[in-house]
């Protein structure tokens, strides 16, 4: 289906076709005309499937003709990488709507918060909030959320992952009651499921690709010991001369350091980023990842979800990770907007197990691969057996009657009564 056939205004159109799209996804398709008729939305659907314009197009085409300053929409998220990337989005598909927007989140200065602080109580028509610092300003009093209309709650399941629940529903608690509601999840836990019961009002549920990677994506698997890792990235790397946009994910902000240092030393053009990066700092990586400048960026799974970089063209797991939902999370940065792509996955004799949950829930098997002969010998793959729960039989235990017992004395007291 194609963006016009979704009866979206002229000045969208026009935008959409600036920036190359004609045709909607999947989620656009099934979510753009029921958010444009006033239902509440319960959607799950992975990264790379162009969730944020679902639901950014139908906000804007009902912000095309608003004529005053007040706060329409909130649009609330886990991380402020993801604030950012949302509201550059909007930007993008708003650049020939009028059509303001501000992003709140923390580790910036005096400044930021009071331009924050400007919005939040004088009004712009789209907030990008994460939730804690929105709480700060909650709490001082001035923040103007009375004519409110839409909130969209996105990587909701991030947002329960990472303790926000109470945060959440503290921050409802300031809306209208009457208000539209899109949920926008990567995974439906029943937590989610419960948390829609209680904010939405029979939404339309919408659910695609759940924890499957995209097709476009090329996977591959190597067996390796912890002391081949290093070389095995480095020798992945160097057959990779043309991809000028790559990931390593690694399961701790404490390893990207090192790897980021292997990489350079072996005169390879690697950043890292973590939380352990002050914002300013963490955002000028992104720019310069985003822009090129970067070629392969090391990272933890702060940056699996949520960050629109356009072009990845490989993913490398240099850890397997501890969830296996997150595998496609981290998967799904490459080969998005049906485009192909690949992803390695370097797996020790301690992560086979993981590995072998990520295929069960994927549903299908990949190729095991040997480290080049260069590097010596692998591991074999091996997956302990699933310990089976001990089945307990009753048998009934007969004894003889000792008649020597002494008989129950029934007049005796019972302690419990």
């Amino acid at each position: 289906m194609t963006f016009e056939e979704l009866n979206l205004n002229e000045q969208l159109l026009e935008a959409l076709s600036y920036m190359g799209f004609t045709d909607a996804t999947p989620i656009q398709e099934m979510a753009i005309p029921e958010i444009l008729k006033g239902k509440d939305i319960l959607a799950c659907a992975q990264t790379g499937t162009g969730k944020t314009a679902a639901f950014v197009l139908p906000i804007l085409n009902k912000l095309v003709n608003k004529s005053d300053n007040s706060i329409d929409t909130l649009v609330v998220v886990p991380t402020r990488e993801l604030a950012i990337q949302i509201e550059q989005q909007i930007q993008g598909l708003a650049y020939f709507v009028s059509v303001g927007s501000q992003t709140v989140y923390g580790g910036g200065d005096g400044k930021d918060w009071e331009i924050q602080k400007e919005a939040l109580k004088h009004g712009t028509d789209i907030i990008v909030a994460t939730p804690g610092k929105l709480l700060s300003h909650l709490k001082l009093g001035y923040v103007n959320f009375k004519h409110i209309k839409h909130l969209v709650l996105d990587e909701a399941d991030r947002m329960m992952d990472m303790g926000f629940i109470d945060d959440l529903k503290n921050i409802i608690s300031y809306l209208p009651k009457n208000h539209q509601t899109l949920m926008f999840s990567a995974t439906m836990p029943e937590a989610i499921r419960q948390l829609a019961k209680r904010i939405t009002n029979d939404p339309v549920e919408i659910s695609l690709g759940i924890s499957k990677p995209a097709e476009g994506v090329d996977q591959k698997v190597y067996l390796a010991f912890d002391e081949q890792k290093q070389a095995l990235l480095h020798s992945i790397l160097k057959d990779k001369v043309d991809y000028d946009s790559i990931i390593v994910f690694t399961s701790t902000k404490n390893k990207v350091s090192g790897i980021v240092k292997g990489l350079r030393n072996a005169g390879f053009n690697a950043q890292g980023i973590s939380s352990n990066l002050e914002q300013d700092k963490r955002e000028e990586v992104l720019l310069g990842f985003r822009s090129k400048r970067i070629r392969i960026l090391v990272a933890t799974d702060v940056m699996s979800r949520g960050i629109d970089i356009k072009e990845i063209n490989m993913v490398i797991n240099y850890d397997v990770p501890g969830d296996a939902e997150d595998y496609v999370h981290r998967v799904g940065r490459t080969a998005r907007a049906n485009t192909k792509g690949e992803a390695y996955t370097i797996v020790n004799p301690h992560d086979m197990q993981r590995f072998a949950r990520i295929e069960r829930l994927i549903g299908y098997e990949l190729e095991k691969l040997a480290p080049p002969a260069e590097l010596g010998e692998g591991p074999e793959w091996k997956v302990p057996e699933r310990k089976k729960k001990k089945k307990f039989s009753k048998k009934k235990n007969f004894k003889k009657k000792n008649n020597s017992q002494p008989k129950k004395d029934n007049n005796q007291q019972n302690p419990n009564k």
